[in-house]
């Protein structure tokens, strides 16, 4: 028995995955940042589709 709970307590397989979770947390805010804001590159991209859909011409029949 205390064998089992010395190998579960050095075990560190969900360790791994705990940190992986942490990283794509963090990458996931990072983009959420870059894109908000009334400067961020939402913004900016969301401006250069409205200024091509206003000169797009639709054709009517």
């Amino acid at each position: 028995m205390t064998n089992s709970i010395t190998r579960f307590i050095r075990d560190e397989e969900g360790a791994t995955a705990i940190e992986y979770g942490i990283i794509a947390g963090l990458i996931s805010i990072a983009i959420v940042g870059v894109l908000s804001g009334s400067g961020g590159l939402g913004q900016k991209l969301a401006g250069v589709f409205t200024y091509i859909s206003g000169k797009l011409t639709i054709p009517t029949s």
